[in-house]
């Protein structure tokens, strides 16, 4: 058996679910950059996709986008067809969307939780499985969040949910190798909710060890890094200035 090389980029094709805004389309043109082909998944922001799609288009890949509700357990069920239709074989399947919503132990309901598991660790806990069903090979990332290794009390069901995915990830891992490898990464100060601008940011950097925050641009990098590297697998990577390491609570 020969040893394992990294893989190139160029004229693969990646799915990522919610890749039409924030961090999944700083991905989706960072992809693009390196000479990746892109499906774009959106649930609501079809404008934003097509435009991006368009915008990538211009830079010499191929884009499309693809609709699904990924709290329909039937759509979920049929994206990685319906994305392989459109573009013949998937390569990389990026675990992207998920819903941030605030809930605490005083406040959460079934309702909000089951939301949370259905779009944060259900659906890319299905989506990868039925990707390393249809296709011969290919690597997954799932996104995180740096809190996963302590406790986020203003968001208790999508923390929970991203537990749940963090715990996937390793399972996958091993269960899915060695034809797939499945990694994650974790960031931590690089985009504010929705809303909030770069001065949220700003007012948290004295919060991490490395005092600062950074972009999207640093999660990007980390991305196509893992997808490279062939000889990594059930590894996340936290982008968070160091924040994971100040024990296992914090708010």
């Amino acid at each position: 058996m020969e040893p394992l090389t990294n893989i190139s980029l160029t004229g693969k094709t990646a799915l990522i679910t919610g890749g039409a805004r924030r961090l999944g389309a700083a991905i989706a043109q960072g992809l693009a950059q390196a000479g990746t082909n892109v499906v774009i998944h959106f649930n609501q922001s079809e404008a934003d996709a097509v435009s991006l799609a368009d915008t990538l288009g211009k830079q010499g890949v191929q884009a499309w986008t693809v609709q699904a509700d990924l709290q329909n357990e039937a759509e979920v069920g049929g994206l990685i067809d319906k994305a392989a239709a459109m573009c013949a074989s998937i390569d990389f399947l990026i675990n992207n969307a998920s819903v941030f919503e605030e809930s605490s132990l005083d406040t959460v309901d079934e309702m909000q939780l089951l939301k949370n598991m259905k779009i944060n660790a259900w659906a890319p806990l299905i989506l990868a499985r039925n990707f390393s069903q249809v296709m011969p090979a290919g690597a997954i990332i799932n996104m995180l969040d740096t809190k996963v290794l302590g406790y986020d009390r203003e968001h208790l069901a999508y923390h929970l949910s991203k537990r749940c995915l963090n715990d996937s990830t390793k399972i996958l891992a091993t269960e899915l190798a060695p034809d797939f490898r499945v990694n994650a990464v974790a960031p931590g100060l690089v985009l504010g909710p929705s809303g909030k601008g770069e001065t949220y940011l700003k007012d948290l950097a004295d919060t991490v060890p490395l005092q600062g925050y950074s972009g999207p641009e640093a999660v990007v990098e980390a991305v196509l890094f893992l997808l490279r590297s062939a000889f990594i697998t059930g590894q996340t990577i936290y982008i968070d200035g160091g924040r994971h390491l100040h024990g296992s609570f914090y708010g």
